[in-house]
């Protein structure tokens, strides 16, 4: 065996021809997110993203793909966009990164005051912002505040340590994160790392979520001293497959924690920034809670940045002499990182300079009418939307109802695949299409990537048929 054959064979994907070093370099040393490794190592092309511009993102070859997801829920303005860009040189000429810890620096302290007066505008009335890196933290603040709340108010010992949240949801990936998510793919393996959390069904459509209702006022009635919080990701619940919650649903919820004397926690960090057609979805319901989680959007998807808002309730009980024991002990080197504040204030501007979510309002109807005309398509078991979010679950429709692919096929991965032919960048939920573009998407564009999305679903049939193929051998 030659040195080049040994090499390739000690190396993942080492036989593949590789037509930039990027591809090789990732081959060989990169380890990606949510990603079998293995069949990634295999492809014939890693696809190498070079530069973007507003909604497209090109290749290094050239190719221009819209930007369906944006970037993975938390691209608003478009990519390369020249004020933020602004933002980040500006702040860059002033300082990069200082300290939080016994110190301040004039865009965190600004941000914070802007995230408050955004809040409050929408009738959400949040009173302090806690800063972290990314969502999963933002959440992950969350939770300790809720379970130091209760400690710092005199809760018994034992009580107050519990969380209810819902099947289905997701809200990271750091263990407490983890520990009330309830994807079992994303988080059975690290249930004996995570603290005690008690699940309720996601509320259902059908029944106006009272299912659910009923099993969350149930663990309430019988112990509500045991529980901390309940945290919900408003109107939609995002990596479970984009489930759209009943109207009335997050209301009706806060209410029955507020009457139990239970925190809430809402983790809007999908949801946030007009993805929903409003700046926050809680204002949808008017809802204010405990608690809420912010990222993606926050930097219009520039740079990783979280921020836990807080009402006065709950800063008060930390409001204390040090001697009292009741401080927050939580933090981390880059919080309340210049640059990433910097960016987000220059996107909350951007919201109202270019009149964003009436932008995003008037290309509603565009993505409705998509969802509309997958309905009743071969293999669609769903579609729906809500703002600029829409989502089709693909399905076999078999005597006995509808039945899902099996997980290994990988439908909705190999349409997404094949929508890149056609100028589309797309990541599924499994075998649920997702279209999440950026709100500033022009609408030429829109209708472009709605058409791509409706034709795709014509190759289903192909596909299924093949990997009924390849199982019977």
């Amino acid at each position: 065996m030659s040195e080049t054959e040994s090499q390739q064979k000690r190396t993942p994907g080492g036989g593949v021809h590789c037509a930039t070093p990027w591809e090789q370099w990732d081959r060989e040393f990169l380890w990606h997110p949510f990603t079998p490794m293995k069949p990634w190592c295999e492809e014939k092309e890693i696809v190498v993203i070079e530069r973007g511009e507003r909604e497209f993102l090109i290749d290094t070859r050239g190719r221009r793909y819209i930007d369906g997801v944006s970037s993975l829920w938390c691209n608003v303005h478009g990519h390369c966009v020249p004020e933020l860009d602004e933002a980040v040189r500006g702040q860059l000429g002033k300082i990069a990164h200082t300290t939080l810890l016994g110190l301040t620096n004039p865009p965190a302290a600004e941000l914070a005051k802007r995230l408050i007066e955004m809040a409050r505008a929408e009738g959400v009335r949040m009173d302090r912002v806690f800063y972290s890196d990314d969502g999963s933290t933002a959440v992950e603040v969350s939770c300790k505040m809720a379970y130091q709340y209760w400690r710092n108010v005199g809760a018994s010992p034992g009580k107050r340590e519990r969380f209810i949240a819902l099947a289905g949801a997701y809200h990271g990936d750091t263990v407490g994160a983890v520990s009330v998510g309830g994807i079992p793919a994303f988080h059975q393996a690290f249930r004996g790392l995570c603290f005690a959390a008690d699940f309720v069904p996601a509320p259902e459509r059908m029944d106006h979520g009272a299912a659910s209702l009923s099993r969350l006022e149930g663990l309430l009635a019988a112990a509500a001293d045991d529980y901390a919080a309940v945290i919900v990701e408003p109107l939609i619940q995002g990596a479970g497959g984009m489930l759209f919650h009943p109207e009335g649903f997050l209301r009706q919820v806060r209410e029955l924690a507020a009457r139990r004397n239970v925190l809430l926690i809402a983790d809007e960090v999908m949801t946030g920034f007009g993805r929903t057609g409003k700046m926050l979805a809680c204002a949808h319901e008017g809802v204010t809670p405990d608690l809420l989680c912010l990222s993606k959007g926050l930097t219009a998807g520039y740079m990783p940045l979280g921020a836990t808002l807080a009402t006065r309730k709950i800063f008060d009980a930390f409001y204390a002499d040090p001697r009292e024991g009741k401080t927050f002990f939580h933090g981390h080197t880059f919080t309340g990182h210049p640059l990433a504040c910097a960016v987000a204030i220059a996107s909350l501007d951007l919201f109202e300079k270019n009149r964003v979510l009436e932008h995003a309002r008037h290309l509603e109807p565009v993505l409705a009418e998509c969802i509309s005309e997958a309905r009743g398509r071969a293999f669609v078991m769903d579609a729906r939307c809500r703002g600029l979010v829409g989502a089709i679950d693909l399905a076999e429709n078999v005597a006995d109802g509808w039945k899902r692919f099996p997980s290994h096929w990988r439908v909705g991965g190999e349409l997404c695949l094949r929508m890149r032919d056609s100028g589309l960048m797309m990541r599924p939920l499994a075998d649920t299409l997702v279209i999440m573009p950026p709100l500033a998407i022009r609408e030429e564009n829109l209708r472009r990537l709605c058409r791509g999305v409706i034709e795709s679903l014509g190759w289903i049939g192909e596909i299924v048929a093949r990997k009924k193929r390849e199982e019977s051998r």
